[in-house]
């Protein structure tokens, strides 16, 4: 064995080393996934490891066999950490990959961006963010799927597997490079405990949203739809941001971005995390202004903040329950209220027991996995009975769409609404419910965000002026129904650059309408075939209009019976592969929980051409309308008005409406 120390386009070409490299050194400081809990039976154990030596060849099976079964006793999974390469995880810009196809090119870049060190939360475990949000289960697929899409030319197509590269398999120029699946579980087979069996065995993993469809951007993707919901809870309360106060808890991948969007928003927020590494880096990031151990010196603070009318964001290192118990004590008038945290994946690090230590819950999340359940169950409760005191006077709390309220409810926390409809199970709704659905997602605005693959900051400067230019012209003409939506996203994207939100590669996100999606590409497109700005890949969250069925968050404020059904997502990423992406992925889970959502993404790769601007525009009509007319057919008001003007724009198409019911009738 010897280190060998090649080039990076030469190590992206070997895939899988002929030479077995020395093994890594585990680094402490490194912020790591918690060690899984232990399912497998012995006989399942000798099956994962016979699934990971399968990427090997036979000779280094004697070397690497006590090496896995190590990982896999420590961790709980088998990550493979000896061939974590040793070059320097990054967006690089798209000429330095090695690449035969442009666009296969790009989706590399798309791909180390997502393992980038400052962009994902579990960098060594190849884990963007959420606990879980996987781009590849382990080293070896991320070196065989590289050395893929280093070969592949625009007639072939590459499959995924739930982070396993199948292979290469011929198709045709108009066809995606890629089509990613992740956590595609036989329904009855889709319980918590069964993807940690099914993951540690090695057969599936968990995507999250845009971790395994290769899109996530860092917390700026969230920070804009933060800001937004931040702003339209307190319209919806008839209150200023400015001297009010947003309470909240998680700071991750995901939930990092809370208090950079009340600072944008305007407000006082403060944010509790139990992570003292990922609280840090929050702070070190500017993304928090400061960071607070003590709760009376949080409540002396807090106070001060609403006295002065402050924007701040004040992070407590320790767990929200002891927030919200002493802000009821304190007699701290809350505005907002919501949580973040990683509720979708409670008992694996994503939510923390109040009154235990840190590194005690993390020890007992893997040797004693029952008591934490309880643990957590129990904080739980506590956490909602002190929600409930707040509630009582006048504090707005919603669901952050992160399985808290159904967690809770699980837990048999006050939770449940005391005169239940269809919908409205929970006391409290989900931010989607009253806030981002009737207001956004109805309209058809959602979270359209593009990277700029030269890695150039003169670029994204470019095409910031390029998008705000382009909604200008837009909001003149648009009907007042979205005049707010759009005034929102003119003042974001002007915004942008003084805010410092770009995190990994030089990307930007906006709240943009079909419309307002196909018009920006089209500039970027001209753009660059003046050669102005380089390639631009096109993307968005899995949280939007038409990506996501979840009956607890996307699609929470559909009220025809539906919203437990997927059949938009499905169509969403089937549609989407035959009008022009150049990658499309659908994932079992993210965001709210294995098991209780499917979501479907794409990537779009922007190079100038005619091509690309017919691609752009069939696709990105689509990819919007057909969540618009799923949504009008549940009776939205919004969006029957949005999928009407839609079918006065385009001749063919032609969408079935809903007649409305008299309710005197019944």
């Amino acid at each position: 064995m010897q280190e060998l120390k090649v080039p990076f386009k030469d190590q992206i070409l070997e895939g899988i080393p002929e030479i077995l490299p020395v093994p890594k050194v585990y680094d402490e400081s490194i912020n790591h996934a918690p060690k899984r809990k232990d399912i497998l039976n012995a006989e399942e154990k000798k099956l994962a490891l016979r699934n990971a030596l399968r990427y090997f060849d036979k000779k280094h099976h004697e070397i690497l066999l006590p090496e896995f079964k190590s990982e896999l006793e420590k961790y709980g999974r088998i990550y493979m950490y000896r061939f974590r390469p040793d070059y320097r995880m990054y967006a690089r810009p798209i000429e330095e990959y090695p690449a035969k196809s442009k666009q296969a090119a790009a989706i590399m870049l798309m791909i180390q961006n997502n393992l980038d060190y400052a962009v994902a939360q579990h960098p060594h475990e190849l884990i963007t963010y959420g606990g879980n949000g996987s781009v590849f289960q382990n080293w070896a697929q991320y070196r065989l799927t590289m050395k893929y899409l280093a070969e592949m030319n625009d007639e072939q197509t590459l499959v995924m597997y739930s982070g396993h590269p199948m292979g290469l398999f011929p198709s045709h120029k108009e066809a995606p490079r890629v089509v990613v699946t992740n956590g595609m579980m036989i329904p009855n087979y889709s319980k918590p405990d069964d993807w940690e069996k099914f993951n540690a065995l090695g057969v599936t993993q968990y995507g999250q949203m845009t971790a395994g469809s290769y899109m996530y951007i860092g917390p700026q993707g969230i920070v804009h739809g933060t800001t937004i919901t931040v702003l339209n809870g307190f319209r919806k309360i008839g209150k200023e941001p400015k001297g009010n106060l947003f309470v909240t808890s998680g700071l991750g991948g995901m939930s990092g971005a809370q208090p950079k969007a009340g600072n944008i928003a305007g407000c006082i927020t403060v944010c509790a995390e139990v992570n003292p590494k990922i609280t840090q880096v929050r702070l070190d990031q500017g993304w928090i202004d400061e960071k607070i151990t003590d709760l009376d010196e949080l409540v002396t603070r807090v106070k001060k903040a609403q006295a002065e009318k402050e924007t701040i964001s004040l992070a407590y290192l320790g767990n929200v329950v002891d927030v919200w118990e002493k802000f009821d004590e304190a007699n701290i008038h809350v505005d907002l209220g919501s949580d973040q945290t990683s509720l979708h994946n409670p008992w694996a690090g994503g939510y923390y027991p109040a009154d235990i230590s840190f590194e005690d819950a993390n020890d007992m999340m893997a040797n004693k996995p029952e008591l934490f359940k309880e643990k957590v169950q129990q904080t739980l409760r506590r956490h909602a009975k002190a929600i409930n005191k707040h509630t009582s006077k006048g504090t707005y709390f919603f669901d952050y769409g992160n399985a808290f309220l159904l967690e809770a409810s699980r837990a048999g926390a006050d939770v449940m609404s005391e005169n239940p409809t269809i919908g409205r199970e929970f006391k409290y709704p989900s931010y989607v419910q009253d806030i981002m659905g009737p207001m956004c997602f109805d309209y058809g605005f959602g979270p359209f965000r593009w990277v700029c693959a030269s890695g150039k900051p003169e670029d994204l400067v470019k095409t910031d002026k390029i998008a705000c230019d382009v909604l200008e012209k837009i909001m003149k003409n648009s009907p007042k129904e979205i005049q707010q939506q759009m005034a929102d996203n003119i003042q974001w994207i002007k915004g942008a650059q003084e805010n410092k939100l770009v995190v990994g590669s030089q990307a930007r996100i906006l709240y943009a309408d079909a419309e307002g999606r196909m018009r920006i590409a089209e500039a970027f497109n001209q753009a660059i075939s003046r050669g102005e700005i380089g390639e631009v890949v096109l993307g968005r969250d899995h949280h939007d209009v038409s990506g996501t069925d979840s009956p607890y968050r996307e699609t929470s404020n559909i009220y025809d019976g539906s919203r437990f059904t997927a059949d938009m997502a499905i169509h969403n990423v089937i549609g989407d592969s035959f009008r022009g992406a150049t990658w499309v992925s659908i994932h079992n889970g993210g965001g709210v929980g294995w098991g209780e959502v499917i979501n479907g993404g794409f990537g779009m790769v922007l190079d100038g051409t005619k091509e690309a601007s017919t691609r752009l525009k069939r696709m990105l009509f689509w990819d919007v309308n057909n969540g618009i007319s799923r949504r009008s057919w549940a009776q939205n008001e919004g969006a029957v008005f949005a999928i009407k003007r839609a079918m006065e724009v385009e001749p063919n198409l032609k969408v079935t409406l809903p007649n409305q019911v008299d309710d005197d009738l019944f």
